[in-house]
């Protein structure tokens, strides 16, 4: 006899779920570490390019481009020769540190050797 799937009880995702456009804009490259090496504070964006390590400058520009076009960041230019710009996380941005601090925890717990668990 064959198996009858289980109904599912939860509802399905609207068709212009935001949930959906939330986890699309954080599943980008490098989303999550900006927002991460941000939490800080303000930094330039050769701070971030270094944080970063393995991101190419194009990649980083680009996510923080995008991320500045949802309101996830500040891009300030400070004045000087030559100028440089500073990025810092906007009060929607901070809503997510929670997010992040949950993700943090999780993570600890993935890495902890299976002696400690």
């Amino acid at each position: 006899m064959p198996l009858r799937p289980k109904p599912n009880l939860q509802p399905p995702l609207p068709n212009d779920c935001p949930l959906e456009d939330v986890l699309s804009l954080l599943a980008g490259a490098w989303t999550v570490q900006i927002l991460w090496f941000l939490r800080a504070g303000p930094r330039r964006f050769g701070d971030l390019r270094r944080d970063l390590g393995r991101a190419s400058t194009k990649v980083l520009t680009h996510r923080l481009r995008i991320m500045e076009g949802h309101g996830l960041l500040e891009r300030t230019v400070l004045a000087g020769k030559p100028p440089q710009v500073e990025y810092s996380l906007t009060a929607l941005s901070r809503e997510l540190e929670p997010l992040l601090d949950c993700m943090e925890q999780v993570a600890r717990r993935l890495h902890r050797p299976a002696a400690d668990a």
